[in-house]
């Protein structure tokens, strides 16, 4: 028996006591990530990608998500596929460009060509096979089990009885509106991906991306910078609150000094700046009145959707998610999105800030990097030093941004996934 199985719980809790910590043992165990592997990223909704990436009939892209190589397109009638990337003839990764525009796919072992929509059109040596070959269901790319999307973010999941996405996202739509309403035309993703690994284990970025805590202790260079930028650091304490989203989502929502090229003004900035903003400012007005123009232009998001998606609505906007390739390795993609209308001033300040701060190279991401790593080493004591704690406001009626009540969620729901679910 290993360790995982002698294990019936990860947690330590007790309400009244006011604790709650976490084994360093899942951040460690092969097979806890076994378990994860098979209860998690089997059964949920993860996401695939934003509807802007293909924007034109043809489009397409491939990733890999949940450890299956996914190509997600949009066919010549215009709908949004996902599909399985591997030949039903011998099994061999049919598109094999990252990005592109196609009338078809050609799988390049045996010639066969498939649609947009994953049918088989033909193949060499058609006289060979049975006369209705191409009608079997079987002789075409198979589509993802369930595929959904709302608010042109997309997500699949391969367990065909998994609740519907609406269901299983909850609360977090709210919080996907109000970042999509940033635009009046709708959001897009800039540019490309931004792809890195990390040497630790891919829970510790699911806490440190919803972990306001760390912020002024591990990003202090950033502030310092802020605060020596001529006019860069507006009178704006970090201040806000944590919510707990259900079905182990969370979001932290809070104000920060930093500019907000959606509508949140910096002297950095200057008076041309100022209009611009100004009028960004004016138009969530007429669109959505006083109050949810504030919440939109004022007011951070780091959102977390379980088990592995983390959209940061801070200085830009940044998609992210994270695989576990081992216990103590990961990949890591992220992504910028912005309205689609926006001006060149703004989406310039935009891509600044994503790149200063959220980007592979910025202030944040190296910061973090090291942070995380540096926890991974240390649970090479797990054995003699057991428990992480993750108490911080517990019994608060309204957790602060900067309290834990957000990784509370996340471990509450992991621990019933891992070790309360059956497969």
């Amino acid at each position: 028996m290993n360790a995982f199985q002698r294990m019936n719980t990860a947690l330590m809790v007790d309400e009244a006591k006011q604790i709650f910590k976490v084994s360093r043992q899942t951040f460690v165990d092969p097979d806890i990530l076994e378990a994860e592997r098979a209860k998690i990223f089997d059964k949920c909704w993860l996401y695939l990608g934003h509807s802007s990436e293909v924007p034109k009939p043809g489009d397409f892209v491939t990733r890999q998500v949940g450890g299956r190589n996914i190509l997600f397109a949009r066919d010549a009638k215009g709908t949004l596929r996902a599909l399985l990337n591997t030949c039903p003839h011998r099994g061999a990764q049919v598109c094999r460009e990252k990005r592109g525009s196609a009338k078809s796919f050609q799988c390049f072992y045996h010639g066969w060509v498939f649609g947009l929509d994953g049918a088989l059109r033909s193949q060499p040596g058609e006289a060979s096979y049975a006369p209705d070959f191409k009608e079997r269901s079987t002789s075409h790319m198979q589509a993802v089990p369930r595929f959904e999307g709302f608010r042109d973010f997309n997500f699949i999941c391969f367990d065909r009885n998994a609740p519907e996405l609406s269901d299983y996202l909850g609360a977090v739509k709210e919080y996907l509106d109000v970042i999509a309403d940033q635009a009046e035309t709708g959001m897009t993703i800039v540019g490309g991906t931004q792809e890195y690994s990390m040497r630790a284990n891919w829970k510790l970025l699911t806490e440190n991306s919803i972990d306001g805590y760390h912020a002024l202790t591990t990003h202090a260079t950033y502030f310092d910078y802020l605060k020596a930028t001529n006019g860069g650091l507006a009178p704006v304490p970090l201040d806000g609150a944590a919510r707990d989203l259900g079905n182990g989502h969370a979001v932290l929502e809070y104000k920060a000094p930093w500019g907000r090229p959606v509508a949140q003004w910096i002297p950095m900035w200057g008076e041309d700046g100022r209009k611009e903003i100004d009028r960004l400012y004016q138009g969530l007005v007429a669109r959505f009145g006083e109050e949810r123009a504030k919440r939109i232009a004022l007011y951070n998001r780091n959102l977390f959707v379980f088990p592995n998606l983390v959209v940061n609505d801070i200085m830009a906007v940044t998609i992210r998610t994270y695989y576990p390739l081992a216990p103590d390795f990961m990949s890591i993609s992220a992504w910028a999105l912005a309205p689609r209308e926006e001006s060149d001033w703004a989406r310039k300040y935009r891509l600044f800030n994503f790149l200063e701060f959220l980007g592979p190279g910025g202030f944040a991401t190296p910061d973090d990097v090291e942070a995380l790593e540096q926890c991974q080493r240390g649970f090479r004591n797990a054995s003699e030093v057991a428990w992480n704690d993750i108490s911080k406001g517990m019994g608060k009626a309204m957790p602060s941004y900067d309290d834990e009540l957000q990784m509370r969620a996340f471990w509450s729901n992991w621990n019933r996934h891992v070790f309360e679910t059956t497969i």
